[in-house]
């Protein structure tokens, strides 16, 4: 009696020509690079015109449907919402995201070349702009009241 072949002979045949890599082949591989650390200084990027708009419908949309708890199904809305609106009605919200780009590239523009700089005047910037600018314009005007303190003394 012939018999054919059963699946048992048919995986055997598969698994042999399968190959299991050896840990040695592995250590070849290239190491992989590390992401270069983010500086905390830098300036966010400005959000897109649909992110601007999205933070205005999160709101609306949380006070129509207070039970919502799912993200996704905000997401699907908004991006449905913003898909229906005419050019007109999306126009405040490509101005507003306009009008922060504008503000991101000065400040861009500003820290890059702060980067440039040097190392003991940018060191100096740091600590600064931990400030707030009227935090730096007080203190610069403490300085001034010192000085004129000790010119009246003498």
């Amino acid at each position: 009696m012939k018999r054919g072949k059963s699946k048992a002979d048919t995986t055997k045949k598969a698994d042999t020509r399968l190959s299991v890599k050896k840990g040695g082949e592995r250590a070849t591989k290239k190491p992989r690079k590390t992401k270069a650390a983010k500086d905390p200084n830098k300036p966010k990027r400005p959000p897109s015109a649909f992110f601007v708009f999205m933070e205005e419908f999160r709101k609306t949309f949380k006070e129509k449907n207070p039970n919502n708890k799912s993200v996704s199904v905000v997401g699907k809305a908004g991006g449905d919402k913003w898909k229906s609106l005419s050019e007109a009605e999306k126009a405040p919200y490509v101005a507003k995201a306009a009008k922060l780009k504008t503000d991101y590239t000065k400040k861009i523009a500003a820290y890059n070349k702060n980067q440039s700089g040097g190392g003991s005047h940018a060191a100096a910037d740091e600590d600064e702009s931990d400030k707030s600018k009227s935090e730096v314009n007080d203190d610069d005007e403490e300085e001034e009241g010192t000085e004129e303190e000790e010119e009246d003394d003498e």
